[in-house]
Formats: C-alpha cells, sequence, structure tokens
C-alpha cells in the first residue's frame, strides 16, 4: 500500500495579516505545514507504522519556499518529498488539483489523504477536484481512519453527527482536528531527512502545458476587515438602558 500526502505550505496561524497594495505581504512571515495537512502527515505514517504501507509521500504544489514545509514532513516520518514548482501555475485550486492528477496518474497511490481545508483561502476544492480527476471516491473531513486490504473505512465530522463512509481503494480523505495528534519531528528525524528523496519537477516532467491551466477563480480585492469601534457603556436604569440599546441596534448595527 502506497500512501501520499497532499500538502500546503501556509503560513503560521500566529501571524499578523498585512494588505499591501491589494496583497498578503509575506514580508518577514513564517510559513508552516498547513495545520490539517499536519493530521494527514501523521496519519499516513501511522499507517505505515500500525497497516504495513510501503511508503509514504508529501506533495506539494508551490513556490521553491515550500520545500522547508516538506522537509518537516519528511523528518516527521515521510519517506520521500515531491514538490512541483512552476511560475505557469496559476494560484488557483483547480489548476493546482490538475497538476496533482496529472502527477499521481502516473504514480501508484492506494490512499491519498490531505487536510480538510487549507487555512489561507478555506476554499476546500483541491482534493474533491483531484478525486473527481482520477475518478476515485473521496471523503472529507475523517476524525478516523481503517484501512484492509482493498477498502478502507472512515468516520466523518457531518455537522456536528458522525457519518460512516466505506469505500474502496484507491481514494482521497481530507483529515480534520481530532483525527490524531501530529508528532514533533525528532533531532535523528530531522538529520535523516537530509538523506530522503526529494524531487523538484515542473510543469514539463508531468506533462501539463500552461494552456491547461485556466483558472477557474479570479480574485477581485482584497482588504481587512474595519477597526473595531470602542464599545459603549449604557447609564440609566434598566428602562432605559433597554430603549438605548434597542435604538442602536436599529440605527446603528441595523441588527433589527
Amino acid at each position: 500500500m502506497n500512501v501520499v500526502v497532499l500538502l500546503k505550505q501556509t503560513f503560521d496561524t500566529e501571524e499578523k495579516i498585512v494588505v499591501s497594495n491589494g496583497a498578503v505581504s509575506e514580508d518577514g512571515v513564517k510559513f508552516v505545514i498547513n495545520p490539517y495537512d499536519e493530521y494527514a502527515v501523521e496519519e499516513a505514517i501511522r499507517l505505515k507504522e500500525e497497516s504495513g504501507a510501503n511508503s509514504v509521500t508529501v506533495l506539494s504544489v508551490g513556490p521553491a519556499r515550500t520545500a522547508e514545509a516538506l522537509r518537516t514532513a519528511l523528518a516527521m516520518g515521510a519517506d520521500e518529498a515531491v514538490l512541483i514548482e512552476d511560475d505557469r501555475i496559476p494560484q488557483d485550486e483547480y489548476a493546482v488539483s490538475v497538476v496533482l492528477a496529472a502527477y499521481l496518474k502516473q504514480q501508484s497511490a492506494d490512499v491519498i489523504l490531505g487536510g480538510n481545508f487549507s487555512v489561507d483561502t478555506g476554499g476546500s476544492q483541491v482534493a474533491v477536484r483531484l478525486a473527481e480527476t482520477l475518478g476515485i471516491p473521496h471523503v472529507s473531513s475523517i476524525t478516523k481512519l481503517t484501512v484492509s486490504g482493498g477498502s478502507a473505512s472512515a468516520e466523518r465530522d457531518a455537522e456536528g453527527d458522525l457519518e460512516r463512509v466505506d469505500v474502496q481503494l484507491p481514494a482521497v480523505f481530507t483529515a480534520q482536528q481530532g483525527l490524531n495528534e501530529p508528532r514533533y519531528p525528532s533531532l535523528p528525524g530531522i538529520m535523516k531527512a537530509k538523506k530522503k528523496p526529494f524531487k523538484q519537477l515542473t510543469l514539463d516532467d508531468v506533462g501539463v502545458s500552461a494552456g491547461d491551466l485556466e483558472a477557474k477563480t479570479a480574485r477581485q480585492s482584497l482588504s481587512l476587515p474595519p477597526s473595531r469601534q470602542a464599545g459603549q457603556i449604557l447609564s440609566g436604569d434598566l428602562a432605559s438602558q433597554a430603549a438605548k440599546l434597542v435604538e442602536l441596534l436599529r440605527t446603528q448595527s441595523k441588527a433589527i
């Protein structure tokens, strides 16, 4: 059984977002593995440790800096990493899914894991588009995964309820918080990661032309939310405070 993890590098969730000239500034920003993808990496490593998976490959489409996140995944215990980097790839989840599908069609992947969504865009499109292109099952937001032979059983979060889905492999699964507790890279793991296979590919290597990657979405604008105004303290008796509150909800917040 071969396991592939779709990995994206995102802003550290503790970073302050600065918008400059209609784009998020990356100056001095710390980047990390997308938090939901960490669950996917951990689950893949556990499948190898507990179910005897042959290999765990972490796969990403992104800029050169993504190599740092991939090496962290190698230090956690993944066996090899693949980075597809090409300036001709639009920042669009459809385009990314096309590139990933082109690469995976040339591989033998039984279980494909990814995060439920990325904390930067929150689109949740890549995995489901990938599964559709490959013609294989997709189960989102999983909190438990059991693999046996050529099939898998997953429990998923269904808007506060629990749903069990049984599928035949190969299949795509996206991880939700609660699936596991991701491990920290150990010092020996970090040292071993330096010697593990790391492939860097372009569109030409995966057989995709720039003409196949017309973006399906476009950002019209980007801005920070308006600054919060200072709160107000209402005075007077309870009746007058209630009347004033109703007036403010109607005239200022337009809540009623």
